[in-house]
């Protein structure tokens, strides 16, 4: 497999896996006030940016995907990591209707692949 096509989605991954921890790991922090929350997040995001923009320009500059390929592939990561992450830390059940969504995500992918003929 080509460096270029295998990197970014591996990026991807621990970039979403950061930037989830960034916009919701504060709420099991209930009695953090929201200047505290927002400080803290924006600290987190930092790090997913490092992540997440050379994910990006390895992946669009190589020519291994296009601009559209990587912000698909970056929405179905998303769902992925947040469903883990709602189930694991905030506790939360997976239910029929989340599963769906994401099959037409996983859809989504499919259909930006396809050639533009």
């Amino acid at each position: 497999m080509n460096p270029s096509m295998f990197w970014p989605p591996l990026l991807l991954v621990g970039s979403n896996i950061v930037m989830t921890f960034a916009w919701y790991g504060h709420l099991k922090r209930p009695g953090w006030g929201m200047a505290t929350a927002i400080v803290i997040s924006w600290g987190i995001a930092f790090f997913e940016y490092c992540l997440a923009v050379p994910a990006n320009r390895i992946g669009y500059e190589s020519g291994a995907y296009t601009g559209q390929q990587l912000k698909v592939i970056q929405e179905v990561i998303t769902l992925a990591v947040f469903a883990g992450f709602s189930v694991t830390v905030l506790g939360e059940p997976l239910r029929w209707n989340y599963g769906a969504a994401m099959l037409c995500l996983v859809a989504a992918v499919g259909f930006i692949f396809l050639p533009a003929k």
